[in-house]
């Protein structure tokens, strides 16, 4: 295959991916799964990922463009068309490829997709892109949605929550996330397998506030990584691997990972304590779990792996009080949009309150399961507060038992933000993910 029809496929299938987002409600892993097993080579598969990622990062910016560039609306069956364009805009904006080669191979993807009668307007669209771009860009970046890129409710609470934040936290979130990885520290240290990337040609950086963590200077496939199949390193943003380090289990206990797939911070329990756990990594999502086996396989780690819905304890518990509970809560994902810009097309205002009361009724129905003086982290890869601080709240405001730790040292109170109860990362901040995280400690009635 040539260069160019290669170009095209990747296009066809980027603009197919970003529509089954935009109109399926797919998320955009899993419509890249479908799209991509269709391309035969690895670059062009790669290549299709990076533009619906572009895309659907400022596919909101691109949509008010359309409306500008467009004479009249797309009608339902021709709405492919429109994500293909907002392919066709993100790479005039980001790409390398020369403008020309741009608009040609994009008209070329519009008759790939069966449309080509829409080659014209395609062509029409990109091209007076090209000319008009300065004027067009001034007048819809007047819009707050267009500008950021983020969905109007969405910055309505994030402008409620973080008035001083907000606009980093959308700026950031337009740009794609570091490659942090997850030392094994009962295989390696810190300052061992940064050496030995050195050796490989590949940089790192340490971060004082994040022991086990190393962030890539660039990012690589994790088969360069040395040792990445024998379980020695793992791929794991920053803020997600604070879990391990603020739970503390130690040999012998017993675990609960109660929301575990697919298995990132269910290794790092077992890794910070040489595997001496007796850990219950719990999921409902059956699916999901095999990736957990999986990873446990490849770093030669055992748990005891279970499927069933935290909020039915009586399903799957055996009556033995836990020493550690993990609530890794389902969420809004609204602190990983950055790693995952299909969430802002996935998510709606009226799922928070909804989440909020899923995650209340998690602490509600596995805090009776931890033995007293017993600890109990609950975290959230949310922003809103509706869904950390408020929920937190709730619980303590209605658990007399239940104290909350603070053990978090000075090197990372400036990756915080607001006041408690827990603790809220914000991306802006520590460039990592945004999260939250309460620990608590059940003390005797």
């Amino acid at each position: 295959m040539n260069a160019r029809a290669a170009g095209i496929g990747a296009r066809a299938a980027a603009a197919n991916a970003v529509h089954r987002v935009l109109h399926d409600g797919e998320t955009l892993e899993r419509a890249l799964e479908s799209v991509t097993d269709e391309l035969p080579d690895e670059r062009e598969r790669s290549q299709s990922r990076a533009l619906a990622f572009g895309a659907l990062r400022w596919h909101l910016r691109h949509r008010a463009l359309l409306t500008l560039l467009l004479n009249r609306p797309l009608r339902a069956r021709d709405r492919i068309l429109e994500s293909l364009l907002s392919v066709g805009l993100f790479e005039l904006q980001y790409g390398r490829s020369p403008e020309y080669a741009t608009v040609s191979t994009n008209v070329a993807a519009a008759r790939r997709l069966g449309r080509p009668r829409a080659a014209g307007l395609v062509n029409a669209a990109l091209r007076r892109y090209q000319r008009e771009r300065a004027a067009l860009l001034e007048q819809v970046l007047q819009q707050d949605e267009a500008r950021y890129a983020h969905p109007r409710w969405l910055l309505r609470e994030l402008r409620k929550a973080w008035p001083a934040h907000w606009q980093a936290i959308c700026e950031i979130n337009q740009v794609a996330p570091p490659m942090w990885l997850r030392v094994n520290a009962a295989q390696t240290s810190v300052a061992g397998y940064q050496a030995e990337l050195a050796t490989q040609g590949l940089q790192a950086d340490t971060a004082p506030a994040f022991p086990d963590a190393l962030r890539l200077r660039e990012p690589v496939s994790v088969d360069k990584l040395p040792g990445f199949a024998d379980g020695r390193v793992s791929v794991q943003d920053a803020a997600s691997q604070l879990a391990a380090q603020l739970l503390a289990p130690e040999p012998g206990m017993r675990v609960l990972d109660a929301c575990a797939a697919p298995g990132g911070k269910t290794l790092h329990l077992l890794e910070r304590t040489g595997g001496r756990l007796h850990l219950q990594a719990l999921d409902a999502d059956a699916e999901r779990l095999q990736r957990l086996h999986q990873n446990l396989a490849r770093a030669g780690l055992t748990a005891q792996v279970t499927t069933g819905d935290a909020r039915n304890p009586d399903d799957w518990w055996d009556g033995e009080p836990f020493d550690r509970i993990l609530i890794d809560a389902p969420c809004s994902a609204t602190g990983v949009i950055r790693r995952h810009p299909d969430i802002r097309y996935l998510r709606r205002a009226a799922d928070i309150p909804a989440l909020a009361e899923r995650q209340g009724n998690l602490l509600a129905r596995l805090w009776p399961l931890l033995r007293p003086g017993g600890r109990l982290l609950y975290a959230t890869c949310s922003v809103l507060p509706a869904e950390n601080r408020e929920v937190a709240r709730g619980f303590l405001a209605r658990t007399p038992a239940a104290a909350e730790l603070c053990p978090l040292d000075a090197q990372l109170a400036g990756a915080t933000a607001g006041s408690g109860p827990g603790y809220q990362l914000l991306p802006d901040l520590a460039d990592s993910d945004g999260f939250y995280y309460l620990l608590l400690q059940k003390n005797i009635d």
